[in-house]
């Protein structure tokens, strides 16, 4: 399969645990979300990491596991906290500025040159949340273009996501560099398998509550668990075949995938509006990374 087919279908089935997660599991804390989305994902991926060949893993690609746990342990607690207290329309979209923080992050810190193309692709992006929250804006010249930016930092879910993108382009780095020492196929399901072991050890250890939670939603949680199975299999065989800056820019398709599934499940407004609004930013993180 072609891996754009293989990235926009990882892209489909993550925002279908998205509205999976908030339809049925919005009364769930954080946490125990973070224990469905990587626990039973991780899970049902340890058969087919048990079932391949392991090669040899070096100390340079612990030491990145070790850096790379702990925050996407907490960029996917941001997540859940997001996506269960805010629409969908004004939380997924923001993850599109990961690529524009890793921009930023390597022109401050390694003082690599910010093309035309990329900053372009920044203004898309800033652009596109901004019309997000047109609706927002008051009277005034002045107010109408600073309103719907202020209106990002009333909206809790839209400032954890965020704050969930600055994470991530950090966690694309560490990956980058775990890569450097395995395969993609290799390194998908073993990511998420200990993932799962550390959001129980994290999570669930000390709290009885939540294993209690757990006996809950059983087909939820299979459905959840089934749709992070898949996005990481796609996910992974995509990057085989591509870099991995095309292929993240492809999957943010899953921020529109998302607010199709806001409209519909949760009725949310605006779709027109929200969907212009994700194709500038989807367009932005292109132009970041070409």
């Amino acid at each position: 399969m072609h891996w754009i087919n293989l990235t926009l279908l990882s892209a489909f089935f993550l925002a279908t645990a998205d509205t999976l997660s908030k339809r049925y599991l919005s009364h769930y804390r954080p946490g125990e979300l973070v224990l469905v989305r990587f626990g039973v994902s991780g899970a049902l991926l340890l058969p087919l990491l048990l079932w391949q060949p392991w090669p040899a893993l070096s100390p340079a690609f612990w030491g990145w596991i070790a850096i790379a746990l702990p925050l996407e342990l907490l960029a996917m607690w941001l997540y859940m906290q997001a996506i269960r207290t805010s629409p969908l329309s004004l939380t997924l979209p923001y993850l599109a500025f990961t690529p524009a923080f890793n921009t930023l992050t390597g022109y401050v810190v390694l003082g690599e040159t910010i093309t035309w193309a990329g900053f372009s692709g920044i203004l898309l992006i800033v652009f596109g949340a901004w019309l997000l929250n047109v609706n927002s804006a008051q009277k005034g010249f002045w107010l109408n273009i600073l309103a719907p930016f202020r209106a990002i930092t009333r909206e809790r879910g839209s400032r954890l996501m965020l704050f969930v993108a600055a994470i991530y382009s950090l966690t694309s780095v560490t990956s980058k560099g775990a890569l450097l020492h395995t395969t993609p196929a290799f390194f998908g399901p073993f990511y998420f398998v200990i993932l799962g072991g550390a959001s129980v050890m994290l999570f669930a250890s000390r709290d009885v509550s939540s294993w209690r939670a757990l006996g809950n939603h059983r087909l939820a949680h299979s459905g959840i668990g089934l749709c992070m199975a898949v996005m990481v299999v796609t996910h992974f065989y995509a990057i085989e075949h591509i870099e991995v800056a095309y292929m993240i820019a492809v999957k943010r398709t899953s921020l529109l995938f998302g607010m199709l599934y806001g409209a519909w499940l949760f009725k949310e407004t605006g779709l027109l509006k929200n969907m212009l609004a994700g194709v500038l930013m989807v367009l932005g993180v292109f132009l970041i990374v070409m």
